[in-house]
């Protein structure tokens, strides 16, 4: 085991998988010898060429577009949108063709194709460097959505996103780059789509969560542990498909729910958690499900005072986790 941040284990699943199978390439804004804006594929270029590891015009749409061309023709592309904010323009490549194509070629077209993607919020980046986007995407059929909240899962679900036959985006909560830290097993490790993570076992409330949140709703259940309240965390790890059994098999444990997101509270990922457990789950409540996320503002703001209020944090999830626990 080798204690890694976020990033370097992000960066060595891809290093390992360039080394290990030439159809693999990254393309995307300022990933060559610069190593992009967070420096995720810092060194690539140098070991393995301008060939294999694209600087790409400031084009999203193109970037996504030269993806599914290559994906359709053979190869592995791994695609860098630079920041999530970004990814409007390639919305129609992504939608449209990528989620679509191998149900209208009724399964003889594959896309495999990965998207990465950085998101969230609390670097100081103001309304275009800070959008959580994740539902727009977790809403079309035919896409694979994961967020890795751990340094070994960065690594084992880009390994397990480049051999989906199927398109997969993966959202990289940005704010944890380099502030989370934890041991990546050495070697092959590959992390299955589609099955949540039981971050810390409980049996007093629930809470439900991925990314940046996760790690912060860890810290959250220590904090309360103190006062006698036991949290299980569940990190979703995969919003598209999501893992409905683990879902509900930790509701039916707890009796309580809590779910923790990034996004604004209207329509963001955790209504669709909210509504699986109130139509599967309602018989093992003891109490309303209830959602913890940003408030309904069109993006965070850049002034810090105003983006700490607006960013959900250990303290704000502890509070949340106490009102649930004492219903």
């Amino acid at each position: 085991m080798a204690v890694m941040t976020l990033i370097e284990g992000l960066r060595q699943g891809m290093d390992e998988a360039l080394a290990a199978d030439p159809r693999v390439f990254i393309i995307g804004e300022d990933v060559g010898a610069r190593g992009g804006v967070f420096r995720a594929t810092q060194g690539l270029f140098d070991k393995y060429g301008g060939d294999r590891v694209i600087d790409s015009p400031l084009a999203e749409s193109s970037i996504v577009g030269v993806g599914i061309g290559a994906a359709l023709a053979g190869l592995l592309p791994i695609c860098e949108i630079q920041f999530a904010d970004f990814i409007y323009p390639a919305f129609n490549q992504i939608v449209n063709e990528a989620a679509r194509m191998y149900y209208r070629s009724a399964g003889d077209w594959h896309v495999p194709l990965v998207i990465r993607v950085p998101y969230g919020g609390g670097v100081g980046g103001g309304l275009y460097h800070s959008q959580s986007v994740e539902s727009l995407f977790a809403h079309q059929p035919g896409l694979k959505v994961v967020v890795p909240s751990t340094p070994a899962d960065a690594k084992g679900l880009i390994k397990a996103a480049l051999y989906d036959p199927n398109p997969v985006i993966i959202f990289e909560p940005k704010k944890g780059y380099r502030g989370i830290k934890g041991e990546v097993p050495e070697g092959e490790i590959v992390t299955s789509i589609g099955a949540a993570r039981v971050a810390r076992m409980g049996g007093d409330v629930s809470v439900f969560a991925y990314g940046m949140m996760a790690y912060y709703a860890e810290q959250a259940a220590e904090m309360v542990a103190v006062e006698g309240i036991d949290a299980e965390i569940i990190d979703l790890r995969t919003l598209a498909p999501v893992d409905r059994e683990s879902i509900l098999a930790s509701v039916r444990k707890t009796g309580k729910a809590l779910i923790v997101y990034e996004d604004n509270l209207t329509l963001g990922y955790g209504a669709e958690v909210a509504a699986l457990i109130a139509d599967d789950g309602f018989e093992f409540l003891d109490a309303p499900v209830r959602r913890l996320a940003a408030p309904d503002v069109p993006a965070t703001p850049f002034s810090h005072p105003m983006q700490d209020f607006f960013m959900i944090n250990p303290d704000k999830i502890a509070a949340a986790i106490r009102e649930l626990a004492a219903y």
